[in-house]
C-alpha cells in the first residue's frame, strides 16, 4: 500500500474512531461509504479500509446497508468490564513488583495534580491520564493495547461526566493504590485496582439504566 494511502487511511480511522468515542456517532448510526467519503472529502478506498479496523476494534458492526456503530447489550458491557477489570489489575499488580522510580513520580504527580484541580473536565483527563500511567508502569506493551481498546468499546457509553464527589471517591481509590504499589504489595495493589473498578463499573452501569 503507497504511503499516501496509508497516511489516509490512519487519518479517517482516527477521525471515525474520535466521532464514535465521543458519542458523535451514537450507537445504532449507520455508516454509509460513499456518504462518508464525500463528507471527509476523500476517496472511498482510505474509508473502506478505516471501517474494516474500526470493525476490529468492536466499535462498528455489518449492516445490510454497509456498518453501523456497535450496540451492546449490557451483559456485553458487563463483559468488557471483566476483562478491563483482570488485565488493569494485574499491571498494577505487575506495577507494584516493579516499582520503577519514574513511576511512582508520574503516579504521585498526577494524583496531587487530581486532589488539587476542580474543573469537571480536568479532572476526568487527569483521571484517564493517572490509569494510562498505571499501564505503563506494568510494562506490557500488549495488554496496554488491549485495554486502550476496551476504554474505546466503554467511551462510548459514556452517558455524563462523573460528579466533582465521584471524582474525589476515585482520587481516594488512586491513592490507595498508589500506596501498594510503593510498597511493593502486589496482591493489594491488585485487590484495590479490582475494588476501584467494580465500583466504576456499577455507577456507570447505573447511570446508562437511568437514561435508557
Amino acid at each position: 500500500m503507497p504511503a499516501a494511502n496509508r497516511d489516509s487511511t490512519s487519518t479517517q480511522y482516527e477521525r471515525l474512531r474520535a466521532e464514535i468515542v465521543s458519542g458523535k456517532l451514537a450507537p445504532g448510526a449507520v455508516l454509509l461509504e460513499t456518504l462518508l467519503s464525500e463528507r471527509l472529502g476523500v476517496s472511498r478506498t482510505p474509508v473502506r479500509e478505516a471501517l474494516v479496523l474500526l470493525e476490529r476494534d468492536g466499535l462498528l458492526e455489518r449492516d445490510r446497508r454497509g456498518y453501523r456503530v456497535r450496540m451492546r447489550s449490557p451483559e456485553e458491557l458487563l463483559e468488557i468490564y471483566e476483562a478491563r477489570i483482570a488485565l488493569e489489575s494485574t499491571c498494577a499488580a505487575r506495577a507494584a513488583a516493579r516499582r520503577s522510580a519514574y513511576d511512582l513520580a508520574r503516579l504521585g504527580h498526577l494524583g496531587r495534580e487530581a486532589r488539587a484541580a476542580t474543573d469537571p473536565a480536568r479532572l476526568l483527563e487527569l483521571h484517564a491520564a493517572w490509569h494510562k500511567a498505571l499501564r505503563a508502569a506494568a510494562g506490557n506493551a500488549t495488554v496496554i493495547d488491549l485495554l486502550e481498546r476496551l476504554d474505546s468499546m466503554l467511551a462510548v457509553y459514556d452517558v455524563d461526566e462523573p460528579t466533582l464527589a465521584d471524582q474525589a471517591i476515585a482520587a481516594a481509590e488512586h491513592e490507595r493504590i498508589l500506596a501498594a504499589i510503593e510498597a511493593g504489595d502486589t496482591e493489594e495493589a491488585r485487590r484495590a485496582t479490582v475494588a476501584h473498578l467494580d465500583r466504576a463499573r456499577e455507577a456507570r452501569l447505573a447511570k446508562l439504566a437511568a437514561t435508557s
